[in-house]
């Protein structure tokens, strides 16, 4: 599992914000975007293929309305988390962040 700064970024930012709406809240979401890591790293075939040419896939924490993209890597069993978005988030932005794994 491959998880850069800038993801751990996107995660931060959002738990800051769900800790200014409610305290503690931010802790609830990073503890389901564990969970949906953990169970990355067990089955990351599980969710279906969201690009036509990359195995690029995503799936929602529970009880928040953030993806989890990833890209699964099979010659080298490895998942590149590309980004933690919000769903509502342009299909653009996570494209661009798909791109940028390639730089």
């Amino acid at each position: 599992m491959s998880l850069s700064e800038k993801r751990l970024e996107d995660i931060l930012l959002a738990a800051e914000w769900y800790d200014s709406e409610q305290e503690g809240l931010g802790s609830e979401f990073i503890a389901e975007v564990i969970r949906v890591l953990d169970s990355l790293a067990v089955n990351p075939l599980l969710n279906r293929r969201r690009h036509p040419l990359k195995d690029i896939r995503w799936q929602y924490p529970n009880r928040f309305p953030y993806r989890v993209i990833y890209e699964v890597i099979n010659e080298e069993n490895v998942v590149i988390v590309a980004a933690v978005l919000h769903a509502a988030r342009d299909e653009r932005v996570w494209r661009e962040r798909v791109k940028k794994l390639e730089e």
